[in-house]
């Protein structure tokens, strides 16, 4: 059953640029109530890294990347992600559980109450501000600005929060990219992607090192659920073209919820 679910798991991730870690993470504390937080988030941060790999792949071909952002992005990740690998295995379960939980009720929170319009704001001055101009594979230009140094900051924190609750990041990151960044929708969740590969993959080797992922149990179900991601994200990929940004933003906000009221009352519960 973990394939199906790698497949599930990889569509639903790569539809709205999140990896799909917020999904799976909660699943694998259902599953494996044994388990302690660090293996739960070694397992999905490697399911991830496949996912966003796959995700990127048909992102690329469809020309809505922002390599230039996404690669200074990745930068910023990196010493987040080493922090939270190596802090997750001081958390308890429970307290782990409400952390997770709250974090994606703030989430929800702010895409559902945040002003419409997303990236289509006034144009950005100060320092720092770099133009981008995208046009994808089927005729859609998206112009927009930011300051590049609060891209990297914030993404400083995002490789902290994401690795160390195992989400991957890009629940995160789309949000910020596009309300504080002013990314539109459909190139916010594309860059998030291929940010994400680098992340997890640096993620994901401070696990192996660490001895969490190790060629056992753990390394195999992973293993399964990448199986399922990799086709998951291909079709995650296709959904998002024939979704709009405001679909693509709700599905995200009613999924936070979803599982963050689930996560919550598990931790109420203990």
């Amino acid at each position: 059953m973990l394939i199906p679910l790698g497949f599930a798991v990889g569509a639903f991730g790569t539809l709205v640029g999140a990896g799909g870690g917020f999904i799976l993470v909660p699943i694998l504390l259902f599953l494996y109530p044994d388990r302690s937080p660090h293996e739960i988030t070694a397992i999905s941060l490697l399911v991830v890294f496949f996912n966003a790999l796959s995700g990127s792949g048909a992102y690329a071909r469809q020309r809505r990347i922002d390599y230039r952002s996404g690669l200074w992005f990745a930068a910023g990740t990196l010493p987040g992600a080493v922090a939270g690998v190596l802090l997750v295995g001081a958390v308890p379960r429970r307290l782990f559980e409400a952390i997770f939980a709250i974090a994606l009720a703030a989430l929800a929170a702010n895409l559902i109450f945040r002003s419409p319009g997303g990236a289509i704001q006034a144009p950005v001055t100060g320092r720092g501000v770099v133009r981008r101009t995208i046009r994808d594979r089927y005729g859609n230009r998206y112009v927009y600005s930011f300051q590049l140094w609060k891209g990297v900051t914030l993404s400083v924190g995002v490789g902290l929060v994401s690795s160390l609750l195992g989400i991957g990041g890009g629940i995160l990151h789309v949000p910020i990219m596009s309300t504080l960044l002013h990314f539109p929708v459909h190139t916010a969740v594309a860059t998030s992607q291929f940010t994400l590969a680098f992340m997890t993959a640096e993620a994901s080797l401070v696990h192996v090192a660490t001895g969490t992922l190790t060629w056992g149990v753990a390394l195999g179900e992973a293993g399964l659920l990448a199986l399922g991601v990799i086709p998951g994200a291909q079709a995650g990929a296709w959904l998002s073209r024939r979704l709009g940004g405001t679909m693509i933003t709700r599905v995200l906000a009613a999924s936070l919820l979803v599982v963050g009221g689930r996560l919550a009352l598990s931790a109420i519960q203990g």
